[in-house]
């Protein structure tokens, strides 16, 4: 099908494809990446992308850094490095205001010169140790942290996506990019501007939880394990683990099998069950009347303490418990993790996912909005931000929660990943950084050619490479760029330019600016901020030729205001993250994101007209 055929301007053409394409975003109901790809095969269809160019996008400079950056900060996630910056952050002591001090001014240092989603996922568990240890809401800390990491990646080019396409925009339309620290003396105020209010103000707009979000509380298993006894006459006599839950027809997990007092865990043992073993496992009501009725299993004792005397209740109405030492839980290899919202698991159950055959992963609960889930296991389905306490073996849970997309929040006993070659892989990032900056290579090449020398060394196992390039980003810039160029050919970028040069012909050209700043900041916080950065780059180009001044200033305000999604949790992957760990809801992100984006606004444009004046 060609324009000609549709009988349709190709700038109007652009714009339902645009408008499509963003409702689809705001809705949901899809994935970013497979809206972007239909939107990129829809513009061919109609003729908007030369069939040709259609996937060009996927070679751009900008694709390519992206992808080298996330395997760089793989690497300094597996160098080590978390474990250094937790032993300094945790020092700090127990005012919450030098707690926010060090994790959100590190956070900020670190998604300079990582992905601001991996320096988040590094201290992610130090805050919720944090809190942990100091008695402190996980969401007093948890939403400066993920804006915190927002801030950080505006500093330099490699810090967030939206800065490192504007760069290759600016190249493509002036023949000159941006460089390593040209994002600096504007990015370094307004983050140093946010991370002040943060400290000092903007805590306080924060929602307190009383903790409820935090796993020690949700997933205290002291609280909910239950002992349950193989008699002689119980049908579970003679099977194995994995026949007793295709019997029941139910994943309930079994964390520990205790025989003449030797506990096994529950992923370990593959024996077959004899009277008196005593099985751990975590149990409802209705879970323990199917265990009754369907496998002859009878409660020994359940583990919950009475209030705070720490005693143990009688689970038997009519028998006294038996004398059987109480099972301890310390070693059951348990971990907290949260549910990306790029995960496979979202929308599917334990039984689709084979959770325990294909990963070795058994499921201990679950738990929604800062409270535990009380229903069947088997009949959840997984939502973005679920915490999820697992139990598996250390390398099994290590290698599974990658390929997962789940992000441990805090550890059992459990270490994940071994530090490797933290002054090595920190050498080879600062090699390609110098690289840059002395213009002996350039982005794409530097930061790809660091990647590869990490992976060859074995800074990063190849498979662990390959799994940190997000694959949905990936796909969404390289599908969105030819999409974003075609609204720059077909002439509807100068057709937008044209009506806000309209409407800002009696103001100063600042005013522009401002409403520039504004509707990128608004467009970032429902769509991802690289698509928000490839949709408004054409326009604050063509607003800049249409005032006749200087390009910078212009893509300058995009960069920065495509990073600002402070208001909503869908706006950014931080914000994502910290959800389901903070106990927060929809509503409770405008009430820091707002204010603090008020700051960014009266910081940066100020500081754009300085560094980047409107004369050419």
């Amino acid at each position: 099908m060609a324009i000609e055929d549709v009988g349709l301007a190709p700038s109007t053409l652009v714009f339902v494809v645009l408008g499509l394409t963003l409702a689809a975003f705001v809705w949901g109901r899809f994935r970013y990446d497979l809206v972007a790809l239909s939107a990129l095969l829809g513009s061919v269809m109609l003729g908007l992308v030369p069939a040709e160019d259609a996937f060009l996008g996927f070679g751009h400079p900008a694709v390519i850094t992206v992808a080298a950056v996330l395997v760089l900060s793989k690497g300094f996630e597996r160098s080590g490095l978390v474990d250094i910056i937790a032993d300094q952050i945790l020092r700090v002591g127990e005012r919450l205001i030098l707690q926010l001090l060090a994790l959100v001014g590190t956070v900020l240092v670190l998604s300079g010169i990582m992905n601001n989603v991996g320096a988040l996922a590094l201290l992610l568990p130090v805050a919720m140790r944090m809190a942990r240890e100091h008695d402190t809401s996980p969401s007093l800390l948890l939403m400066p942290l993920a804006f915190g990491s927002l801030l950080g990646g505006l500093t330099t080019l490699i810090g967030t996506p939206p800065n490192i396409i504007i760069s290759s925009y600016r190249g493509n339309v002036s023949e000159d990019t941006f460089s390593m620290f040209s994002f600096a003396p504007v990015g370094g105020v307004v983050a140093l501007a946010g991370l002040a209010f943060i400290v000092l103000v903007g805590w306080r707009l924060t929602p307190k939880r009383s903790g409820q979000a935090s796993p020690s509380d949700m997933f205290d298993t002291a609280n909910y394990l239950v002992e349950l006894k193989v008699n002689d006459e119980s049908k579970a006599k003679g099977l194995t683990l994995q026949q007793l839950r295709d019997e029941l027809e139910e994943s309930i997990p079994v964390l520990a099998v205790v025989r003449d007092d030797n506990r096994q865990a529950g992923y370990s043992f593959h024996g077959m069950l004899q009277a008196g073993d005593i099985l751990l496992l975590e149990a409802g009501p209705e879970e323990l009347k199917l265990l009754e009725d369907k496998a002859g299993l009878s409660a020994v004792a359940e583990l919950e303490r009475d209030d705070e005397d720490g005693e143990t209740t009688d689970l038997a109405e009519d028998e006294e418990p038996e004398s059987h030492p109480s099972v301890d839980t310390e070693g059951l290899q348990l971990v907290e993790v949260v549910v990306r919202n790029d995960s496979m698991m979202i929308n599917r159950s334990v039984r689709q996912l084979r959770l325990n055959h294909q990963f070795g992963l058994h499921l201990v609960a679950v738990a929604r909005d800062g409270t535990r889930l009380k229903q069947r296991l088997r009949d959840i389905r997984f939502q973005t931000g679920d915490i999820l306490l697992l139990q598996g073996e250390e390398n099994e849970i290590a290698e599974s929660l990658p390929a997962l997309g789940c992000l441990p929040l805090a550890n059992r006993d459990l270490n994940l990943g071994q530090p490797r070659k933290l002054l090595l892989s920190l050498a080879i990032f600062a090699a390609a950084i110098v690289a840059m900056l002395l213009d002996v290579l350039p982005a794409a090449v530097a930061l790809s050619s660091a990647a590869l020398v990490s992976l060859l060394i074995g800074v990063l196992p190849l498979r662990e490479g390959y799994q940190a390039i997000d694959g949905p980003v990936i796909v969404l810039l390289g599908a969105m760029i030819p999409v974003g160029e075609a609204l720059e050919s077909s002439g509807g970028a100068d057709l937008i330019a044209q009506a806000l040069l309209q409407w800002g012909t009696d103001w100063p050209v600042v005013v522009t600016l401002v409403g520039l700043f504004i509707l990128s900041m608004l467009l970032s916080n429902v769509i991802n901020n690289a698509a928000a950065a490839l949709l408004m780059a054409p326009i604050a180009v063509s607003l800049a030729r249409g005032f006749e001044v200087s390009l910078d200033p212009f893509l300058m305000v995009v960069a920065v205001s495509a990073s600002c999604a402070f208001l909503t949790p869908i706006g950014h992957q931080s914000n994502t993250l910290v959800l389901g760990p903070g106990g927060y809801r929809f509503g409770d992100y405008w009430k820091l994101g707002l204010p603090l984006s008020a700051v960014v606004l009266l910081v940066s444009i100020p500081m754009i007209l300085w560094v980047w004046p409107l004369s050419a």
